[in-house]
């Protein structure tokens, strides 16, 4: 079912109207969808490297959106909507230490589902159930989403096709590296 829906992703990266489904996807992936713009983003900056930054702008704003969709969820339908989701990304049984996690990083458990490869929708439905202050998630996600999104780009836009590779294999591990450097440096600063 995944490789259809990743067939069926590609396609539309092709089509004639490939930022509207990127922002589809960008918006759905946030709250429920399995798989990230990015696939879609890829080739479409690739046929267009001078639309790299719009389209990054279309995947971030359209995600943010999803978040706040996602967070709606978490909020006010847990029970019939949030839960199966959660289900479905195995991680129903976390989700007592997400909550933990959550209410003790708050901002950082955000910024860094945003930016990795974790699931984010997973992050913004648990952030609506755990009342996370919308503004303080908002700011977060569009923080977050952003960055990802725009590096990617950026990336894209400078080295091209070359790039594709480390994108689609090795920046999630890029990215959570960094995300584990930060967070340690402000343990290591706070602790000592």
């Amino acid at each position: 079912m995944i490789r259809a829906l990743y067939d069926w992703t590609m396609s539309l990266a092709q089509s004639r109207h490939a930022l509207w489904a990127l922002a589809i996807v960008a918006f759905v992936e946030s709250s429920f969808f399995p798989i990230p713009p990015d696939v879609l983003m890829i080739p479409m900056i690739l046929a267009a490297p001078r639309r790299a930054f719009l389209i990054a702008g279309v995947a971030t704003l359209f995600s943010v959106l999803g978040g706040a969709f996602g967070y709606w969820i978490g909020a006010t339908f847990f029970e019939s909507i949030g839960q199966p989701v959660l289900e479905f990304y195995g991680k129903e049984a976390h989700a007592a230490d997400f909550f933990e996690r959550l209410n003790a990083w708050g901002t950082w458990v955000v910024l860094v589902a945003g930016v990795t490869p974790f699931p984010y929708k997973v992050i913004t439905i648990l952030s609506g159930m755990s009342d996370l202050s919308f503004t303080v998630f908002m700011f977060a996600s569009l923080l977050a989403r952003g960055l990802r999104f725009f590096i990617v780009a950026a990336l894209l836009w400078k080295f091209g096709a070359p790039i594709r590779d480390f994108i689609e294999r090795r920046l999630g591990l890029m990215f959570t590296l960094a995300c584990a450097l930060l967070i340690g440096g402000f343990v290591v600063v706070r602790y000592l």
